[in-house]
């Protein structure tokens, strides 16, 4: 079963389809620009040692983004994808 939550409760190595973001627009915009759009596909590669930043795979490129930000995406996790 699917299930709803922050980008930044994704744990290393876990895939997600994102869902939306909560957030200004002039933030949303650059979301998008960097590819964090609804139905794309993330994965959590790393995180910083003491957690902020956290780098993500998304559309064939690693982004890091800080916790602040990735708590604003909405991302469904879904079993089976890598």
């Amino acid at each position: 079963m699917a299930k709803n939550y922050p980008l930044s409760m994704l744990s290393v190595g876990s895939s997600a389809i994102i869902q939306s973001s909560d957030d200004t627009y002039s933030m949303k915009r650059r979301l998008l620009d960097l590819g964090f759009s609804a139905g794309a596909k993330v994965k959590c590669i790393q995180s910083a040692p003491c957690g902020d930043p956290i780098a993500y795979s998304i559309r064939g490129t690693i982004i890091a983004l800080r916790n602040d930000t990735a708590q604003k995406i909405i991302v469904e996790n879904i079993e089976g994808v890598d």
